[in-house]
């Protein structure tokens, strides 16, 4: 009886192949975009335990200079002598490149810090004069400078790090001071010399920095898995309703409730496998395609390098199979359900059906008050980044139920308004169709929120950042000598050409035991009239160029909770803060004090690099005879604008994935909408045919159905605008400060609204354009049978 049972209800999708496709193609797309969520976040999390890994993020104590300044190797030495099992590294980024050299000595280094093999024959190159450079081969592939040392292939080493010894390192970066010392565990600990002890560090402060990242990240994933059910949900239900005599027949030949209940999760758990399973080999493609453009923003906003290839991993493969089986059991939760309840013959009676679901709506309607009520409080009381993602999906959660009891007021009133029979029924039957286009219409709401909410945040952030570009790039050009002496011959041929020459020199050292840069700034116009500060004291430019006070960016005054007044350690004392600037875009906290003062507490500060004043019309001469003059090599001397575009094309490649996301999203939505009319057009005979009967045309009534979805789709548009502004606003105020450190001013762009009401509009017209079709074409025979059969 089992058997011939599961083939009368697989028979069905043999008989409606659309709705089957529909059903596949649903829960396919959901489970790619969620699994190719969880792909990228798992690869980068991958590239985060290598970085940990790596001898920064060991897990053994340290030693670094109290002020942040590099360590003398005779203070190594000194603490050797005196019993100290201390081990000496440099870490630097190489000049001129974006490669993380470490340098270690072999001979000293403790056992848990190696990540690389130079045991035996390889120790004897490693220690040489010429000297290795152990990479992987991604971050090999990706060199350009000459004049490295050989190099050797380590798969296990993050991206953008190389480990030589300490002697290479030092020959290669121009620096004889160690960076800090690792201490071997079980080291006495005698006197410290000015130096501070810092605790094993667990790899995870890279992880906690990104969590923003992939947390907003697995938002889009779930929003888009959850607009994928939608479709699911509709081809479910449909598929339901159509077998409803097919339900009592089993039942009338003695299938029991459990029975047919249990052929029915044996039949959505093969489609849900097959779904599954071309579902993550989507996603495996859609990762792939975002993952390069996920690697540049994470470099950009974090500063984490993450290889731009995906790699294979067995977890998220299964974990997108598993995805795809719980939510098609989610989506056909409340009709198996109905299934094993309902007495025998009520399956066949369409009102049995609707009165199992009749107390939905005002359920529906309490928890998506209280779901608003809890976003309210967040928004008063709460702060840090989960306080900020637990409202916005408290927000998007609430409206999403709301809307419905929203849409069936709208429409009653608009019933209770209208005149003339023909408005009337027309308006009574679209508050009839919304409990079956809710889920559909709830998608739409997220995904047009969303697009609204993120493309505010976005087209703020262009607009923010754009005017700072302007501010910060005041300087007509830039030029980057080879070296010092390079450098002095520039200054004295320039000086005569120029309105002003403005060092921008800029050391490494640790802020609040971070690691930051310090830059120092020439007293000049060009930047009292220009430097974004966010916040200053009195005096503020006149005392930093006096030397007696410094300016902090934004990051690092949210991030470590200054104030004005508050003091800085810096090697040869402390000064204390004057400003706060914007500095968007730098993960690190970053300091400005005056040249003078920089050079003096830096006394080996490269000072290469240079911003020139100049006639902007006489700026494309002047470069094309410093490239004349001296061959600089190209990227050596820039103007501000090719600045600029550098840095807005970056910009615009770091929220690309967000941008792909929101059209996947959308597109998903109108998909789900598609579903949904599609259901309905099906079980809405009864309805449609007594009104043709009294007179109104096939084309009429399609036309009719089709103004409605247009309708539907407006008035839900119209509910997601102040949501996505509210999206918007949480998203610059509390997650951007918790993530990334600075806070955004929010604008409003009523253009992008008119784009995206149109978009919604057309994807409401496709997904309305079959239901349309099929209607306009019924065959007069199909609606008289109606009247005629057990409805």
């Amino acid at each position: 009886m089992a058997r011939e049972g599961l083939s009368a209800l697989l028979s069905h999708w043999r008989r409606h192949p659309v709705q089957l496709a529909m059903l596949l193609l649903g829960l396919s797309l959901a489970t790619a975009l969620w699994s190719g969520v969880q792909a990228i976040n798992a690869e980068a999390r991958a590239s985060y335990d290598r970085a940990a890994g790596a001898l920064v993020q060991d897990g053994l104590e340290r030693l670094v200079s109290a002020d942040g300044a590099p360590i003398a190797v005779t203070v190594y030495a000194g603490l050797r002598r005196a019993g100290w099992n201390v081990s000496p590294v440099i870490e630097r980024v190489l000049p001129g490149s974006d490669l993380r050299l470490i340098g270690i000595d072999p001979l000293t280094l403790p056992e848990q810090a190696r990540q690389i093999d130079i045991s035996g024959a390889g120790l004897g190159d490693f220690i040489s004069a010429g000297g290795v450079l152990y990479m992987n081969a991604q971050t090999a592939s990706g060199l350009t400078e000459t004049g490295l040392p050989q190099i050797q292939i380590a798969p296990d080493l993050p991206f953008g790090i190389a480990i030589t010894d300490i002697s290479v390192a030092q020959r290669l970066l121009g620096q004889s001071d160690l960076s800090y010392l690792v201490i071997a565990p079980g080291s006495p600990k005698l006197t410290l010399n000015g130096l501070k002890l810092l605790a094993p560090q667990k790899g995870e402060d890279l992880a906690r920095l990104t969590d923003s990242f992939h947390l907003n990240l697995t938002a889009f994933g779930l929003l888009a898995f959850a607009v994928g059910l939608f479709i699911v949900y509709s081809a479910i239900g449909l598929a339901f309703e159509q077998r409803r005599p097919v339900f009592r027949t089993l039942r009338a030949l003695g299938l029991s409730a459990s029975a047919l209940t249990g052929l029915l999760l044996v039949e959505l758990l093969i489609l849900a496998l097959i779904a599954g399973v071309v579902g993550v080999a989507l996603g495996y493609v859609v990762a792939g395609a975002l993952l390069p453009d996920v690697a540049a923003t994470l470099r950009g906003l974090y500063g984490a390098d993450v290889p731009g290839t995906l790699s294979l991993r067995p977890g998220w493969w299964a974990a997108g199979i598993g995805i795809a089986v719980a939510g098609t059991l989610v989506a056909a939760a409340q009709s198996l359900w109905r299934i094993w309840h309902l007495p025998l013959l009520a399956t066949a009676h369409p009102r049995a059906w609707a009165r199992a679901s009749a107390l939905a709506l005002r359920w529906q309607a309490g928890a998506g008050t209280g779901l608003l009520l809890a976003a309210l409080a967040l928004g008063v009381a709460g702060s840090g980044l989960w306080a900020g993602f637990a409202m916005l999906g408290a927000v998007l959660i609430g409206a999403a139920l709301l809307l419905p009891v929203v849409l069936s007021a709208i429409t009653g009133i608009a019933q209770r308004m209208a005149r003339g029979v023909l408005a009337q029924w027309f308006w009574a039957d679209t508050r009839q169709q919304l409990p079956g286009l809710s889920l559909a219409l709830m998608a739409l709401l997220l995904a047009l929120a969303t697009n609204v909410g993120v493309g505010t945040m976005v087209a703020s952030f262009r607009l923010t950042f754009t005017g700072w570009l302007d501010q910060r790039l005041a300087s007509e050009i830039y030029v980057t000598a080879r070296t010092p002496d390079e450098a002095a011959q520039m200054v004295a041929w320039l000086t005569p050409q120029t309105d002003a020459i403005l060092p921008i020199w800029a050391a490494e050292t640790l802020l609040a035991g971070q690691p930051g840069d310090v830059f120092g700034m020439t007293d000049h116009a060009t930047y009292r009239d220009n430097w974004p500060l966010l916040s200053a004291g009195p005096d503020v430019w006149g005392r930093m160029a006096a030397g007696t006070a410094v300016l902090v960016n934004e990051q690092f005054y949210r991030r470590d909770g200054l104030a004005l007044g508050d003091m800085i350690v810096l090697p040869g004392g402390a000064l204390p803060i004057a400003g706060v600037y914007s500095d968007y875009g730098n993960p690190k906290p970053q300091i400005i004090l005056g040249t003078d003062q920089l050079v003096a507490r830096f006394p080996d500060v490269e000072r290469l690099r240079f911003g020139l004043r100049v006639n902007p019309a006489q700026a494309p001469a002047l470069v094309a005879a410093l490239q004349a003059k001296f061959a600089l090599p190209q990227g050596s001397v820039l103007e501000n604008t090719s600045i600029k575009k550098v840095s807005l094309k970056v910009f615009e490649q770091t929220f690309a994935v967000t941008a792909a996301l929101n059209v996947l999203t959308l597109g998903v939505a109108g998909l789900a909408m598609f579903a949904s009319l599609m259901t309905l057009s099906g079980m809405r005979l009864p309805q449609l045919a007594p009104v043709w009967a009294m007179g109104l045309t096939k084309r009429r009534l399609a036309g009719l159905d089709f103004a409605r979805t247009l309708a539907l789709a407006a008035l839900t548009l119209v509910m997601a605008l102040p949501l996505g502004l509210v999206l918007a606003w949480v998203l610059l105020a509390m997650v951007n400060v918790a993530a990334f450190g600075w806070r955004l001013p929010m604008y409003v762009f009523p253009m992008d609204w008119l784009r995206l009401t149109g978009l919604a509009l057309v994807a409401a017209g496709l997904a309305g354009l079959g239901p349309w079709r099929s209607l306009a074409r019924l065959a007069p025979a199909d609606l008289l049978k109606v009247f005629a059969n057990e409805r």
